[in-house]
């Protein structure tokens, strides 16, 4: 036993380490769904570093009902959070999101019609809404208020994701992690961009 434990007790170590640190430290998530693109596309697979600092408009995981999703962090706890026909106030300071300008210039080509032709019922919301933001009334000025303790998180694909705006906030036990980068497809591989 002890030659054993001598020569592969540093593998078996090592081998315990990784295990550890793939599902408890940096776990992997699989994308499922359309309301983050084109940032994170449907089937990407992502790694997630479980111990992050949460910043404004970090790419984050939540877990609603059993069920792992991916959202941009908009709002922090007791954030006033306003849009004005599309141009974001938080706290009454105007605040760019630059990566939305893909999805809103193509909103306001064609009302996102061609990019999304695999999903009629997409198609149809995105034609009747008068703004890339709007709120589950399809308000283009609308408030939320975040509460103490709490996150608004949104999908970068607005007008498709079920987010903050309908679901109300998250709280901090609920954020499992920050998405660090993309490793599969190989095409997609890379950081992601986070933070302000």
């Amino acid at each position: 036993m002890k030659k054993f434990l001598k020569e592969w007790g540093i593998y078996i170590a090592l081998v315990i380490v990784v295990i550890f640190l793939r599902f408890f430290v940096f776990p992997f998530v699989n994308v499922d769904g359309h309301s983050m693109d084109p940032t994170l596309e449907n089937k990407d697979r992502i790694v997630t570093y479980r111990f992050a600092e949460l910043q404004r408009f970090d790419i984050v995981v939540a877990t609603l009902e059993k069920k792992k999703i991916i959202k941009r962090l908009i709002g922090m706890p007791g954030d006033k959070v306003h849009y004005d026909n599309d141009q974001l106030y938080i706290n009454d300071k105007k605040y760019g999101e630059p990566y939305l300008d893909e999805y809103k210039k193509l909103w306001k080509k064609d009302k996102l019609q061609k990019t999304f032709s695999y999903d009629s019922d997409f198609q149809y919301y995105a034609y009747t809404i008068d703004a890339f933001t709007v709120n589950s009334m399809k308000e283009t000025k609308f408030t939320i208020n975040v509460p103490k303790g709490k996150y608004l998180l949104l999908g970068d694909n607005r007008p498709v994701s079920k987010d903050g705006r309908v679901l109300g906030s998250f709280s901090a036990s609920q954020i499992d992690g920050k998405a660090k980068f993309i490793f599969w497809p190989p095409r997609r591989f890379g950081m992601l961009k986070n933070g302000k």
